[in-house]
């Protein structure tokens, strides 16, 4: 069985769930020794990173490697189209979710707290985000983005992220812009059945962090 070093609220532990839950893997969640980061994790992941993998004498941190390991080990269902040009569109959307999007909401982070909250910080990372957002609707409504019969690689980070924006938004008061694709993408994604398992174990999660002092 796989093992698999997470924390309940990590994104990118929710985002690796989404694939092991789609490629109907059996796993084992443990907390990483000493906590995240600390010098004891270490020993086992040298960069401290979440989420982790061991199977056998592999090793893996950073969800992107563990998704590209896994979904080559275990390629049914695939989760990269067969057409090498697809199969870079779908890497590429996957990238801009990590590199663009998730860092534009996790700049909120240390603002969650009542006495960190800042209007203007509010409305910094509003129109980031909305920029974000609206490049992300151009990407998804224009043709040969990489699209397949189900959910792939460059998918299973979207539905988490959007879903700790909808946590983010009334508690910080953003003003949001949500190009009319990106509702559509989110409506197809949020039905396949490993998405939608995920968030419904994972949105209690988000919900109990945000209402936390």
């Amino acid at each position: 069985m796989l093992t698999v070093y997470t924390i309940p609220a990590s994104l990118y532990c929710a985002k690796l769930r989404i694939l092991l839950r789609h490629k109907n893997l059996k796993w084992r969640e443990v907390a990483p020794p000493g906590g995240y980061g600390s010098d004891e994790y270490k020993q086992v992941i040298a960069s401290g990173n979440l989420p982790a993998l061991v199977d056998g004498d592999i090793v893996l941190a950073d969800s992107e490697a563990i998704a590209e390991y896994l979904n080559e080990k275990h390629p049914d269902p695939a989760m990269l189209p067969a057409a090498l040009g697809d199969r870079a569109k779908v890497r590429e959307r996957s990238r801009f979710h990590d590199t663009r999007l998730e860092p534009a909401v996790r700049k909120l982070f240390p603002h969650i707290a009542a006495d960190n909250r800042d209007e203007d910080v509010a409305k910094q990372q509003s129109m980031e985000i909305s920029g974000r957002l609206n490049q992300l609707g151009k990407y998804l409504a224009a043709p040969g983005i990489g699209k397949s019969d189900g959910l792939t690689l460059g998918d299973c980070g979207f539905p988490i992220t959007f879903t700790w924006l909808d946590g983010l938004t009334p508690l910080l008061g953003l003003d949001i812009d949500w190009p009319p694709s990106i509702g559509a993408y989110r409506r197809e994604i949020d039905t396949i059945p490993a998405v939608a398992d995920e968030l419904s174990s994972y949105r209690p999660i988000i919900e109990e962090y945000l209402s936390s002092p």
